[in-house]
């Protein structure tokens, strides 16, 4: 009997709903390039978690998520670049 590979699970950080990891977004704050979107999911540092669908990414600026999950200001190019990120 063969074990299949556990999928990580991870909690979006805006509607608190367990996702496997593989199907969120990871925003990362990066010793060196500060905070980033990490596409990779490789990238050191403190990792949060975004659902991919639209509402999730819209919500995540109006509630300022980011700002409070890093305890930092966050810049409004990265919230801008998360509102992109949903036409890809």
């Amino acid at each position: 009997m063969v074990k299949a590979k556990k999928i990580p699970q991870r909690k979006c950080i805006v509607c608190g709903n367990l996702y496997d990891k593989n199907d969120l977004l990871r925003i990362v704050n990066n010793k060196d390039l500060g905070v980033v979107i990490d596409e990779t999911g490789k990238l050191n540092g403190r990792g949060a978690y975004i659902c991919k669908n639209e509402a999730c990414l819209k919500d995540v600026r109006k509630n300022n998520k980011l700002n409070r999950v890093f305890k930092q200001k966050i810049d409004d190019k990265l919230y801008e670049e998360l509102e992109a990120y949903e036409l890809k």
